[in-house]
């Protein structure tokens, strides 16, 4: 999955808030080179569907978003951002109300916005766009593989088969469909680009 780049007047309204991005919390369970088990705290995403291949959907969802956290919301208000971006293809994750999920097909993916932590769903300002869902997402737990640089289809399923082979060596099973997350804006340097897959995980 490849973010697409945005126009010029959109990368400057995003450049304050995404150089300095907080990320998610998280407890790293067990790492192994690039691969780590992670449980996650409960979180809230503003997220919208796109249809089309992978190569672009991170950019149709992206500009709605950034949209809503810039002000087109009630009371137009801004919210800072986060990282990572994600695309998904299915409802991936359990959770407490209506996260990163999105319809079956092919060709249909959603992008979500992770909200700071502290805002609640009764805090959170809402979306003026209506195509803009608001979720909670529960505690859960991630396997996931680190990668920097390209994020082209041939890296991206590189990565996500290693992914999977590790899981399926150290005995772990998918419970949901596959995250493509990115935690670097556009105008990062190519090879200091921060990726991850991440496909969510059941520990007993």
């Amino acid at each position: 999955m490849r973010i697409l780049a945005l126009s010029s007047v959109l990368l400057l309204a995003v450049s304050g808030a995404a150089m300095a991005a907080d990320e998610p919390s998280h407890t790293v369970l067990f790492s192994e080179g690039d691969i780590e088990i992670r449980e996650y705290a409960s979180m809230i995403v503003a997220e919208v569907e796109v249809s089309g291949d992978r190569e672009d959907a991170g950019g149709r969802g992206f500009r709605p978003l950034a949209d809503f956290i810039f002000g087109n919301n009630a009371p137009r208000q801004s919210i800072d951002m986060t990282a990572p971006v994600t695309t998904s293809r299915g409802q991936s994750i359990d959770m407490t109300a209506p996260v990163t999920s999105t319809p079956a097909g092919n060709d249909n993916w959603t992008v979500a916005f992770i909200m700071p932590a502290e805002w609640t769903m009764e805090t959170l300002p809402r979306p003026n766009n209506p195509a803009i869902n608001i979720r909670e997402v529960a505690e859960h737990q991630m396997a996931v593989v680190k990668y920097r640089g390209r994020r082209n289809a041939s890296v991206i399923e590189r990565n996500e088969a290693e992914l999977v082979a590790w899981m399926q060596a150290n005995g772990y099973e998918a419970s949901g469909d596959t995250v493509y997350a990115s935690y670097s804006p556009p105008w990062t340097p190519l090879p200091f680009r921060r990726h991850e897959i991440q496909i969510p995980i059941i520990i007993n």
